[in-house]
């Protein structure tokens, strides 16, 4: 099954993902605090303080976020509750920032949040609960051993 190579490659690109945001916050800060921009008469050393804690709390959301789906990865095992709904939470703002992205960046820029989109969401679709009929029996400590077996001898004369 896929599902670990998957894990572990949405995890590598939310990590990468995660001080790009950082730096395009850091790029957009400086900015402002060059120009003195204002908006409706905001102080502009607000708006950069305010625009690196957004960059800052971003990039640490997905670096969580990467390592939910590491740990996924690593034990081969569903994330929790909390991991789930973190990564659905992930998925859903790359879907609206992808949306936003095609109107003023660019196809380009669309194609790769929906990437990162169909990676999150594949992560969590392989991960999803099993049906009741299709998970593999546990063996008892006895069976794994051979204990329980009949011998060769033995199994004709229980049919009989």
């Amino acid at each position: 099954m896929a599902r670990r190579p998957i894990a572990l490659v949405t995890a590598a690109v939310l990590l990468v993902e995660a001080p790009a945001i950082v730096g395009v916050n850091a790029i957009m800060a400086r900015f402002v605090e060059v120009q003195s921009m204002s908006l409706d008469g905001l102080d502009p050393d607000h708006m950069v303080t305010g625009t690196w804690a957004l960059g800052i709390g971003s990039g640490l959301a997905l670096a969580l976020c990467a390592l939910v789906a590491l740990l996924a990865g690593l034990h081969d095992r569903g994330p929790g509750r909390f991991g789930r709904g973190l990564l659905i939470g992930c998925a859903v703002v790359h879907g609206l920032l992808g949306a936003v992205a095609a109107a003023l960046i660019g196809w380009g820029a669309f194609a790769v949040l929906m990437t990162v989109v169909g990676l999150i969401v594949l992560t969590l679709v392989m991960y999803g609960k099993e049906p009741a009929g299709e998970k593999p029996a546990r063996k008892s400590s006895v069976e794994q051993s051979g204990a329980g077996k009949p011998a060769a001898g033995e199994a004709g004369a229980a049919t009989a």
